[in-house]
């Protein structure tokens, strides 16, 4: 027989459909084309994942960035109006009257050691009574003005080391009261006419003064140098703050207008509405904010260097050159009261009046020949040469000129006193000085006092300026970010809205 070969089953057919049904048609598979292979959703990772996808999350993005942009605008500009507020306060009511008293004090210590000489230089001398008891209620008004001053710059300390030197100013105070008190004590004893008192007298005198000149003056300028610098050093700060703030100002500001403008535009493109009115209106703001602010932040930078530059340098300098000028008047009577040291008193003359206008010469004859030549005060150093040099205030070249005549007048005088000295005539110098019912220092300090009260003005005005600059900011600054966070959020919301 012939074997019959099967092929292998495949297996069993598939089931067909249950009988009485009609049979469903196969969906043909979609096909492939060929060079575009199937897509499918990737996930986004790392930066891309930070991009908002949908409308409304790009508006919220958008607007979550423009609040950030205006809470930065607000911060700086609340920072650079506390850094202007704060160095108006040190310079105005802080280190500023701390130098002035302090100023203060070493004029009056010296016009007390001066109005002491005087009334030792007087003497008992009958017609000259009146000029004695002058001198002497002149001590007692210096004394306590020198008291008060010294009280205020007590008060107004603020470390331990000016606090410290305070306390041995007024022990010193009092060990100089003591001295002068036993000095005129003394002179009352032993009658004298106008000249050189007794030397029981003059030995007095020497501790008094020379205690004034080498411990008290020192540590009253030490004051006044201390807070001096404190004042520059607290001006540079807040300037350089000021001017950067107001920079930053302008910087946040146009960002901020930046983000308000896009976000107009992407809500003009997508939703078809040209105009956005509270957006709109919260630009306007934010122009009128920054404006105002960079305006007035420009404002207090000039106030600032006006209260240093026209007011507090001139009225330190100036006040320092006036109390020098008082003491180099009562070096004029310490040159007459006390012939022992009558060279040295002279040489300590010309060094100050150097320090007032410095003039080179190598003695007293020569310096005041020089000084005598108006018109070149601006090539002069000293106080006064720096001050003419940097005239800037309205009346300011003429009460300098007037300085610098009574100046000229009182160098005149201060020769002609010396030159009846070296001629055998002390007793006529002493009477002609003490004679004399106006005296051309007491013209040249009027004088030099005017052109203080200057500068003092200007002081004034500029600190109340800068008072004034910053009044209301701190209800102003939160103020206007609360309106331009309602006006943003009142432009993105019916946008917002139409997606809920």
């Amino acid at each position: 027989m012939t074997a019959v070969h099967q092929a292998p089953s495949a297996g069993p057919p598939p089931p067909g459909p249950p009988p009485g049904t009609a049979p469903v048609p196969r969906q043909p598979a979609a096909p492939v084309l060929p060079g575009r292979p199937a897509t499918r959703s990737e996930p986004r990772t790392g930066a891309a994942r930070l991009v908002p996808r949908t409308v409304a999350s790009r508006v919220r993005a958008l607007t979550v960035l423009v609040l950030v942009a205006l809470a930065g605008l607000l911060a700086v500009t609340w920072a650079a109006v506390g850094d202007a507020r704060d160095g108006v306060r040190v310079i105005g009511q802080d280190a500023g009257p701390q130098v002035v008293a302090t100023g203060d004090l070493y004029t009056q210590l010296i016009n007390m050691d001066a109005r002491l000489a005087d009334a030792l230089l007087i003497g008992r001398t009958p017609n000259l009574g009146p000029k004695r008891d002058q001198a002497l209620a002149a001590y007692d008004d210096s004394r306590r003005k020198a008291g008060k001053a010294l009280l205020q710059a007590s008060g107004l300390a603020d470390d331990d080391t000016e606090e410290r030197t305070a306390r041995e100013l007024l022990d010193a105070v009092a060990r100089y009261e003591r001295l002068a008190g036993q000095a005129l004590l003394l002179d009352q004893q032993t009658p004298h006419t106008a000249g050189t008192p007794p030397e029981g007298v003059l030995k007095v005198y020497r501790q008094a003064t020379d205690l004034m000149k080498l411990d008290l003056l020192p540590k009253a300028y030490n004051l006044t140098l201390d807070n001096g610098t404190l004042v520059r050093h607290t001006y540079e700060n807040k300037q350089n703050a000021v001017s950067n703030g107001r920079l930053w100002v302008l910087l946040t500001g146009i960002i901020l207008l930046a983000l308000l403008g896009a976000l107009q535009l992407f809500l003009a493109a997508r939703f078809r509405r040209m105009f956005n009115p509270a957006l709109a209106l919260a630009t306007v703001a934010t122009l009128v904010l920054v404006g105002v602010s960079f305006t007035m932040l420009g404002g207090q930078a000039d106030q600032l260097r006006k209260a240093k530059e026209d007011g507090f340098d001139s009225i330190l300098a100036l006040s320092r050159a006036r109390a020098i000028g008082n003491s180099a008047n009562a070096d004029q009577t310490r040159f007459l009261l006390d012939p022992v040291r009558a060279d040295t008193y002279e040489q300590v003359f010309l060094s100050k009046s150097q320090t007032i206008l410095y003039v080179k010469a190598d003695s007293l004859a020569q310096y005041s020949a020089a000084v005598q030549t108006p018109g070149k005060e601006r090539d002069y150093l000293g106080f006064l040469g720096t001050e003419s040099s940097r005239t800037s205030l309205p009346g300011q070249d003429r009460a300098l000129g007037s300085v610098f005549t009574e100046y000229r007048a009182y160098q005149r005088d201060d020769s002609a006193m010396r030159a009846l000295v070296a001629g055998g005539q002390r007793q006529q110098a002493i009477t002609s000085r003490l004679a004399r019912p106006d005296s051309s220092f007491g013209r040249y300090d009027v004088a030099l006092s005017g052109l203080i009260g200057l500068h003092q003005k200007a002081f004034d005005d500029a600190i109340k300026k800068g008072d004034d600059g910053t009044a209301g900011w701190n209800i102003v600054i939160p103020a206007a970010g609360l309106v331009l966070v309602a006006l943003v959020l009142a432009g993105v919301r019916p946008r917002l809205s139409e997606y809920r």
